[in-house]
C-alpha cells in the first residue's frame, strides 16, 4: 500500500491537489460535488437531483489514455466520489474563462452561451457550459444530434434549448485552441507525476474502508482479503445507495482504475469487452459496426452517465430494467468470472439468478463479455419503452434475432425481454412457437398471443402489469414489421 495510505492526488486549477482524508475528516465517499462546494472558488457546481438526472452538478474531468494523451469527459459529480478522480484532472466553470490584465476573458462556450441569450435562471447553466465545453474539447464539428445529446443529461426549464443548441453550432463556426490546449504539456506533466505509483490506494477515515487498485491482480487479491466490500465500477448505481437511500458504504472496492479491464478486442469471429468499459467508449466503437448495440447504447442515460457507467456494471448489477441485458442475451453472450485462483466463464443467461442477484462467488470479479458475431444475414432488432425517450428508465425492453432461409422460414430465433420479470429473461415458448414456421403477420400475432401470457410482470410507478403484457405482444407486431419492410428492401437491390 502506499507509505500515506489516506491521501489523493488530483490536478485542480492548473497545481496538483492533495487531499488527506484524516487530516480533513473527509469521508472517503465524499462525492466531488460536495468536496467542490467545500471550496471557497467552486461554488458554481450545483446539487440538483443528487442522482444523475438534471445535470446541473456536471464537470469534466481530464485524464491520460493509453496514449499518453489527454480525454476530457463531462461527469455528473454528485454520482462520483472523491477518490475516483485520483491522478485526474477536475476542470469546473470557474477554470474556463481566461484572465488578462485584470480582466476575464469568456471562453468560447461561454461566450456563445451569453451571444445567443442562453441563460434565464443561471442554476443548470454551469453545468450546461460545462457539457458544451466538454463537446468543444472532443469534436472539430459537431452537428445538432451531436449537440442534442451532449445536452441530453442538462435540465433546463427557463431558457428551453434552442438558444442553447444555437450556443453549440456557434463555437465550432470559428474553432480555435483554448487556454487548455496551451497548458496541455504541463497537465500532462501533472497527470504523469500523480500516476507513476501504481501501488493500490487504501483509505481508512470516517469508519470507511476504500481500496482503490490499479491493476487486475491486485483487485482480485484485495477482494479476496476483503470479500465484503462493495464493487464499485462507474458508481452511477452504488453512488445511489449513499444519495438517496441514505446509507452507510463501510467498505468499498473501487475498480474504475483498473486498465486491465477496460478494452474492446474484435476478431472475425467474436468481440471481447473489458467490464470496465464505459458505456460511452463501447457507444462510440459500435457506431457504424454494430447497429443492434449502438442503438440501444444511444439511448441510455445521458452522456455523463455513460461517460462513467460500466458494462460489466450493467451486468453485474442484475437489474431486470438493464437496458443492455436483453440483447447480450439473444448475442448469447458469455461473461467471464475470475479470482486469485483463476478463471470461468458462463453463459450469461446462467450468470443471472434471481432479482439483483448473480452467480459471482463471493471473491470473483467480473472481468469480460464475449459474444459471437451474428451472421449478416440474421435480422437484429431492439427495443427500449419509456415514458420519454432520453435519459429515462425502460418501462418494457427487448430484443429480437432471427435466422430466416431464403423462403423466410425461421431457422433459428431468441427473443428477450426487460421489465416483464424479476430478472431479464429469454422468451422460450415463443421461440418454440416461432420456430420453423413462416415469418408472416398471422405467425407474428400468433407469437404476441403466447408472449402475452408467458410472463407475470409487475405494476409500478413505470407502467401496469397489463400494461406490460401489451408492450411485450405489440413488440412483436413492430420487429415483424420493420423486418418485413427490410426484407422488401433487400428484394428491390
Amino acid at each position: 500500500m502506499k507509505k500515506n495510505p489516506s491521501t489523493i492526488k488530483f490536478v485542480l486549477d492548473d497545481e496538483i491537489h492533495e487531499v488527506d482524508f484524516i487530516l480533513s475528516k473527509l469521508k472517503p465517499t465524499t462525492t466531488v460535488l460536495n468536496y467542490l462546494r467545500s471550496l471557497p472558488g467552486h461554488k458554481g457546481v450545483k446539487e440538483g437531483c443528487a442522482e444523475g438526472d438534471c445535470g446541473a452538478c456536471t464537470v469534466v474531468v481530464a485524464s491520460l489514455n493509453n496514449r499518453g494523451q489527454l480525454e476530457y469527459r463531462s461527469i455528473d459529480s454528485c454520482l462520483v466520489f472523491l477518490p475516483m478522480v485520483h491522478g485526474k484532472q477536475i476542470i469546473t466553470v470557474e477554470n474556463l474563462a481566461q484572465k488578462a490584465r485584470g480582466t476575464a476573458l469568456l471562453h468560447p462556450v461561454q461566450q456563445a452561451m451569453v451571444e445567443n441569450d442562453g441563460s434565464q435562471c443561471g442554476y443548470c447553466t454551469p453545468g450546461i457550459v460545462m457539457s458544451l465545453f466538454a463537446l468543444y474539447k472532443n469534436h472539430e464539428q459537431a452537428d445538432k444530434e451531436t449537440i442534442s445529446d451532449a445536452l441530453t443529461g442538462n435540465l433546463c426549464r427557463c431558457t428551453g434549448y434552442r438558444s442553447i443548441i444555437d450556443a453549440g453550432h456557434q463555437v465550432f463556426k470559428d474553432k480555435h485552441p483554448d487556454i487548455f490546449d496551451k497548458k496541455e504539456e504541463h497537465t500532462i506533466e501533472l497527470l504523469r507525476h500523480i500516476n507513476a505509483d501504481k501501488m493500490p490506494v487504501e483509505i481508512m477515515a470516517s469508519d470507511q474502508h476504500y481500496l482503490k487498485p490499479f491493476t487486475l491482480p491486485d483487485a482480485l487479491a484485495l477482494h479476496e482479503e476483503y470479500p465484503e466490500a462493495i464493487i464499485a465500477g462507474g458508481s452511477t448505481d452504488i453512488a445511489l445507495l449513499q444519495t438517496k437511500k441514505r446509507m452507510e458504504l463501510p467498505s468499498i472496492l473501487d475498480i474504475s482504475a483498473v486498465a486491465d479491464l477496460d478494452f474492446i478486442v474484435e476478431d472475425h469471429r467474436q468481440l471481447a469487452i473489458g467490464a470496465g468499459t464505459t458505456l460511452e467508449d463501447l457507444h462510440q466503437y459500435t457506431k457504424g459496426r454494430f447497429p443492434y448495440l449502438y442503438d440501444m447504447l444511444h439511448v441510455f442515460g445521458a452522456l455523463q452517465i455513460r461517460n462513467r457507467a460500466t458494462l460489466g456494471g450493467n451486468i453485474a448489477s442484475a437489474s431486470p430494467i438493464g437496458d443492455m441485458l436483453p440483447v447480450l442475451l439473444v448475442l448469447k453472450a458469455k461473461v467471464r468470472l475470475m479470482n486469485t485462483a483463476g478463471q470461468r466463464d458462463l453463459d450469461l443467461q446462467d450468470f443471472i439468478v434471481g432479482y439483483r442477484k448473480t452467480a459471482l462467488a463471493q471473491d470473483e470479479l467480473l472481468t469480460m463479455i464475449t459474444f459471437k458475431k451474428p451472421h449478416k444475414s440474421e435480422f437484429i432488432k431492439n427495443y427500449k419503452i419509456s415514458k420519454r425517450r432520453d435519459l429515462d428508465i425502460s418501462s418494457v425492453s427487448a430484443c429480437f434475432r432471427l435466422w430466416l432461409d431464403m423462403d423466410q422460414q425461421i431457422v433459428d430465433v431468441a427473443i428477450a425481454y426487460g421489465g416483464v420479470a424479476a430478472v431479464p429473461i429469454r422468451a422460450h415458448k415463443t421461440e418454440e412457437f416461432l420456430k420453423g414456421k413462416q415469418w408472416n403477420r398471422a405467425n407474428a400475432e400468433g407469437a404476441a398471443a403466447v408472449v402475452g401470457d408467458e410472463f407475470m410482470p409487475m405494476s409500478d410507478a413505470r407502467s401496469s402489469a397489463e400494461a406490460r403484457r401489451l408492450m411485450a405482444s405489440n413488440l412483436i407486431l413492430k420487429c415483424w414489421d420493420e423486418t418485413n419492410t427490410d426484407i422488401q428492401k433487400q428484394k428491390t437491390v
